[in-house]
């Protein structure tokens, strides 16, 4: 079960040659972690095994971006995004992440592998306002309404500017 975690003000920015590699189940159960997902986490690597991958999920996230990212994963496709994660002190680190559907040999998903590296500060700056103003419209929203109405201003930013979000997230 998930403690209840004070977010606090302050970050923790990855190295340049920082990869915070992860593995879940089917169901984001972690299944793998390493040294650098520790660290960043501030997690033990016993605490983390067999726990849900939302252990380290940031308020500041609106929920649409993480229903985006499983349903595309979920479909059997990569997913890029910028987050922002929470620690297990509180504090905060941006991440750009790659995740992917592990296929067994006859093409079953099996999990999920993620690759996260140190984000640019321009796309910390705009997923930053666009989260902001999303997880604005969700709790404005309620929680029955939360995402659809979250989702549509990101569909409606990714129609004003011609682009999928990979296409966004890959451009900032």
């Amino acid at each position: 079960m998930k403690q209840a975690i004070t977010p606090t003000t302050v970050e923790k920015v990855m190295r340049e040659d920082d990869f915070i590699v992860s593995k879940t189940d089917l169901k984001g159960r972690i299944t793998y972690g390493n040294r650098t997902f520790i660290e960043f986490s501030g997690y033990s690597e016993r605490e983390l095994l067999g726990t849900q991958h939302n252990i380290i999920r940031h308020p500041d996230m609106p929920r649409a971006v993480f229903k985006l990212l499983w349903d595309t994963i979920q479909a059997g496709r990569e997913c890029n995004a910028y987050v922002k994660n929470m620690a297990k002190d509180g504090g905060f680190y941006w991440v750009f992440t790659n995740v992917t559907p592990n296929l067994d040999r006859d093409g079953n998903i099996t999990g999920y592998f993620s690759v996260r590296r140190k984000p640019g500060a321009s796309g910390i700056r705009t997923a930053t306002d666009l989260y902001r103003a999303m997880l604005d419209a969700e709790n404005r929203a309620g929680a029955r309404d939360a995402i659809a109405t979250s989702t549509k201003i990101l569909t409606n930013l990714l129609a004003e500017k011609g682009m999928s979000y990979d296409e966004l997230v890959l451009a900032i």
